[in-house]
């Protein structure tokens, strides 16, 4: 099979095999050497000198800890949304009490600085601005420096700054502390080329006063908890050891590639995949100065059902892409983020010829 969803992503032989360990005591020293390696690891891409934390969890488990360990019920959040994953951290925050405010762009374009600047100028001050790193459901990669700088220009103190990087951190780089990211969230099964079920959260200085004062509930997400475990290595609660097998070895071997090279294969896979689509004559939905590395949003045309076409990809060359999320766009996603190479893409389109031709 040819999984080219934007997530779970498929996994290397090595972390296959890595994955089918056996168990061991998450309160022993086995344990502890495991998720200390897998914590340095993750700060070299995440380029933060702070606490990053692994819970177990989907990334939207990841979105919520930002979420109750920042916030109280009634603070007013500016919530950036360029597509239906900023639909989702907003929907969180609201679901917590926040007073949300959506500043929604056009599917497949990117959020604009000078606006977000000018909506934060407007009103009461914000507690804090959430958006997202790289959109999946339109194949968008937001400019995260621009809009820190954005925010950052709000007032003083600006309003904390919560980052949605699950399906592009590990890809594309982002850097937490030199942009002034108070919370970056990420998922083991985007770039990181893992099972699905961890979702690892970087907290900055700001972030980690505000969880002091944050009086929004929360138990399995508590920074507060999390923190005094991570002492010692360990996770409060019974973590997902055999995912935490898989995202060390992944890990493994993305450090010994170095972050370069990492950002740069994915760089090179991203514009392939992309120049293959439109040497099929076919469309790219997302705005040309923002496109992902991690995930191709390729249109079809008003004449094609892109239901039928995914159908068609599956049944007859077991190649399995993503569905579109924009409605009434014809439209198919292919992930390419992770393990993936060069004749994997070269795969999907080869089949995508055949059913289209057909």
């Amino acid at each position: 099979m040819n999984l080219r969803i934007p997530g779970p992503t498929p996994l290397s032989p090595e972390v296959m095999a890595a994955v089918g360990q056996q168990m061991i005591n998450h309160r022993g020293p086995e344990f502890e050497a495991l998720f200390g390696d897998v914590v340095t690891w993750l700060k070299l891409f995440f380029e933060t000198e702070h606490d990053v934390h692994v819970f177990t969890a989907s990334g939207t488990g990841g979105m919520e800890a930002a979420i109750v360990n920042t916030l109280s019920p009634g603070d007013r959040v500016l919530a950036v949304t360029v597509g239906v994953f900023g639909d989702r951290f907003a929907d969180i925050a609201e679901a917590y009490g926040a007073e949300v405010t959506r500043l929604t762009f056009e599917m497949g374009q990117a959020a604009d600085p000078d606006r977000v600047a000018a909506k934060l100028s407007e009103g009461a001050p914000y507690k804090a601005v959430l958006f997202t790193q790289n959109e999946t459901s339109t194949g968008v990669t937001n400019d995260v420096l621009a809009l820190c700088k954005a925010i950052q220009s709000a007032g003083d103190p600006a309003p904390l700054i919560l980052v949605d990087a699950i399906s592009g951190l590990g890809a594309i780089r982002l850097q937490a502390d030199a942009w002034g990211c108070d919370v970056v969230i990420t998922g083991s099964q985007k770039a990181w080329a893992a099972p699905p079920g961890l979702a690892m959260v970087s907290f900055g200085p700001r972030a980690q006063e505000a969880s002091q004062q944050a009086r929004m509930p929360r138990f399995y997400l508590d920074l507060g908890q999390a923190a005094k475990y991570a002492k010692r290595n360990q996770t409060p609660a019974t973590p997902n050891v055999a995912a935490l097998y898989g995202l060390h070895k992944s890990l493994e071997g993305m450090v010994a590639e170095g972050p370069e090279a990492v950002y740069a294969r994915h760089a090179e896979i991203g514009a392939y995949c992309r120049q293959r689509a439109l040497d099929m004559g076919l469309g790219l939905f997302a705005d040309p100065d923002h496109y992902s590395n991690t995930v191709t949003a390729v249109t079809l045309g008003a004449d094609r059902s892109a239901k039928q076409v995914l159908a068609a990809l599956r049944e007859r060359h077991d190649v399995i892409c993503g569905s579109t999320k924009a409605p009434g766009v014809e439209m198919i996603r292919i992930g390419h983020m992770g393990y993936v190479s060069l004749e994997d893409i070269d795969g999907v389109y080869t089949a995508l010829a055949d059913v289209l031709a057909s």
